[in-house]
């Protein structure tokens, strides 16, 4: 019987025999869009509709090195401060993004989830979010989150209010807010936190991403801007990300 993920299995297969150890859950900022494009002469919004096309590319190397789960930072509730006109084409590319990705998900059974603030966003991206999370809900490929309209001091603040409620409404006691609980209250509810932090075109910051996640992440810059990023480069970052010492606050061997 022919699979339809042959060729991702041989390829996962393949990067387990390199001997180098997967990171289950990847995420990264996608940076350096509007630079890449200016560098070229044509105007930003090039530059993010190649953003988009790597995207899609990076996914597909993801699942086939044997990366579980991907989020990629796309944009930021900060980012609404920028151009109106930039912006405007922005959620065109995101609308027209939202068709190929179903398309794409259907096509190798990848499970896509959105997090950030989506009440923010226009009625129809908001019901093609919906139609993406339905119909892809029980994949069992790629787990593909995108941050949209998300920050993370928004999300937190998001969360304490909803405990806030539930308290005033007599529904949870102070005492049982645990990091476990506060966790069930983000956007990333039910996903493990992420294992290496990826950020292209040479900025090294986090720029209000994925604050309480990343608690114990490791972090890699890179100077190549997102449009140029391959799985090459995918490929180096997991590479650094094994000569990383892991230790979550205890001392290490030796």
């Amino acid at each position: 019987m022919f699979c339809p993920f042959a060729m991702i299995w041989k390829g996962k297969c393949k990067m387990a025999q390199s001997g180098l150890k997967m990171p289950n859950h990847v995420a990264i900022i996608l940076d350096g869009n509007g630079r890449w494009a200016k560098s070229k002469g044509m105007p930003r919004n090039y530059g993010h509709v190649q953003g988009a096309k790597t995207v899609e590319v990076i996914c597909e190397e993801a699942y086939r090195m044997g990366i579980s789960y991907l989020t990629v930072y796309a944009f930021s509730t900060e980012n609404w401060n920028r151009p109106k006109d930039e912006v405007d084409a922005l959620m065109k590319l995101l609308r027209n993004y939202m068709k190929t990705c179903l398309a794409t998900a259907k096509k190798n059974r990848m499970c896509v989830r959105v997090i950030g603030d989506k009440t923010g966003l226009d009625e129809d991206i908001r019901n093609r979010i919906a139609q993406l999370e339905e119909s892809t809900r029980e994949n069992d490929g790629l787990h593909f989150q995108i941050a949209l309209n998300y920050g993370g001091r928004d999300e937190i603040i998001r969360a304490i209010r909803r405990m806030a409620l539930k308290i005033s409404e007599g529904g949870l006691r102070a005492d049982e807010i645990t990091e476990s609980y506060f966790s069930d209250m983000l956007d990333t509810a039910g996903l493990p936190e992420p294992d290496l932090l990826i950020r292209t075109c040479g900025e090294q910051r986090i720029s209000n991403f994925l604050l309480w996640q990343l608690a114990y992440t490791e972090f890699y810059f890179t100077d190549v801007a997102w449009p140029d990023f391959t799985k090459e480069e995918l490929l180096r970052a997991v590479e650094a990300y094994n000569h990383r010492d892991r230790r979550y606050g205890c001392v290490g061997e030796g």
